[in-house]
């Protein structure tokens, strides 16, 4: 299949206004994306967090644009992973939990014979990139093979799947340490190895991958760094700040920063794309604000996510977009930015390119959907969501099964962003509908769906 998509390769020259021909041409944009584990968008000093600091991103934030409706495709991290890497739905790719995820023989559903691996045959961001003469970086976690006995060269690992330089990297207690002290989450070592090979590469289009373990549990941070935050007058006015995961956070941030000074320093910053966002939400409290839920939930703070994109010259600074974006967009994004690829089938995001060059622009979609057929170790019942417009409706999968009360949840998020007062019951046509699209999604996307446990 990887070979046959080779050949729908078109010239790279593309209509994009930074490509020309010739004596004058300038070299594609590089692209640094900076994936973060764990991460809430409330944690996120440019979202509005006073309890977290995070200057670097913040800077990122005032000199791009800043997204208020993106998504992750998943509340949890490796079919997030997966949407990135191949544009599409993890529902799509019947990768829909975290590998290897777990079993639950007393449960009322069975769950769904899931792929615990991104197959060798799907096109990868990639894989494509290299196609159009970028060099390809992976520094950090992976998470998308059937386990994390990482090496290079086994099938499988980033190595296969398009990425010409790889660091792998495990949390604290889960593989190899870092070579450096104290770098629990391998933060330093993702960050030296990202530096370095940007160095290397800064003669040619580059695509850094830049995915942290950092801030996942387990909590562990300099003593002094915690004590900073624990100090905080702040502390106790939201039960999500946490100061073990802002002490993380704020060595993340850094890393950042160090990223952004590299490219200064190489005069590369102008020609060069710049992604921060977060695989999914953050793991603790429910009780967030604006946000109702945490990691693994299909409520907004397990799957809104923070995004800023910088790219001076297109992007405008300090700009915003309302457009409903979700992780699924990044290949077409970079595909369409790398110059004109023919794209891959069944892709289901769409290019933001238009958002980034106006960031007022219209995307071509109406609605969002999320499919989540597993039970969690946090205790998250197997549930889908879908959002259109200002609606958003959440199943139930055990009571939409069994005909039970509760099945459904609907919330307008414009009024309610926190999701406190369910309308389904008050709004029973507006719910029929949302109901009948989700239906109507899983089945085109080929769902897998939980059958009762007899």
């Amino acid at each position: 299949m990887k070979s046959f998509y080779k050949s729908l390769l078109i010239g790279l020259a593309s209509s994009l206004p930074f490509f020309t021909t010739g004596a004058q041409s300038t070299k594609k944009p590089n692209i640094i994306f900076i994936l973060a584990d764990d991460l809430g968008r409330h944690q996120i000093g440019a979202y509005g967090s006073t309890f977290y600091e995070t200057p670097h991103i913040d800077k990122l934030a005032k000199s791009g644009l800043k997204f208020s409706n993106a998504y992750a495709a998943s509340p949890v991290c490796s079919p997030t992973r997966a949407s990135i890497m191949t544009g599409k739905y993890p529902a799509r790719l019947h990768l829909t939990d975290y590998i290897p995820g777990r079993s639950s023989k007393n449960s009322k559903l069975i769950t769904p014979d899931w792929k615990k691996e991104l197959p060798l045959e799907e096109i990868t961001i990639a894989e494509v990139l290299q196609d159009a003469g970028y060099a390809t970086g992976h520094f950090g976690k992976w998470h998308l093979n059937k386990d994390k006995k990482y090496k290079l060269g086994r099938p499988g690992d980033p190595g296969s799947q398009g990425f010409d330089d790889v660091l792998t990297s495990h949390k604290p207690g889960a593989g190899p340490k870092s070579k450096f002290d104290e770098d629990w989450h391998h933060v330093r070592e993702i960050t030296e190895r990202s530096v370095a090979f940007i160095k290397k590469n800064k003669d040619q289009p580059f695509f850094c991958y830049v995915t942290h373990n950092s801030i996942h549990d387990p909590e562990i941070e300099k003593k002094s760094l915690i004590e900073k935050y624990a100090k905080k007058t702040e502390l106790k006015k939201l039960k999500t700040n946490n100061p073990k995961q802002a002490a993380m956070l704020e060595t993340l941030d850094k890393s950042i920063g160090t990223i952004l000074d590299t490219l200064e320093e190489l005069e590369l910053e102008n020609n060069t794309l710049v992604v921060f966002n977060s695989d999914n939400g953050q793991k603790g409290s429910k009780e967030g604000k604006p946000f109702r839920g945490s990691k693994g939930d299909l409520y907004e703070a397990g799957i809104r996510m923070p995004l800023i994109i910088r790219w001076p010259g297109v992007v405008k600074p300090g700009s915003e977009s309302a457009q409903f974006v979700i992780s699924n967009d990044f290949f077409p994004t970079f595909t369409d930015l790398a110059g004109g690829i023919s794209k891959e089938k069944d892709i289901d995001g769409v290019s933001l390119m238009p958002v980034l060059r106006d960031s007022g622009a219209k995307l071509t979609r109406e609605s969002l959907c999320w499919h989540y057929p597993h039970y969690h170790g946090l205790g998250i019942a197997p549930s889908g969501a879908i959002r259109k417009g200002r609606y958003k409706l959440i199943e139930w999968f055990e009571k939409s099964t069994y005909g039970e009360d509760g099945a459904y949840e609907l919330y307008d998020l414009m009024s309610d962003p926190g999701e406190s007062w369910d309308l389904s019951a008050s709004m029973k046509d507006k719910t029929a509908e949302l109901k009948n699209e989700l239906e109507a999604w899983r089945n085109r996307v080929g769902a897998q769906m939980m059958p009762r446990r007899k």
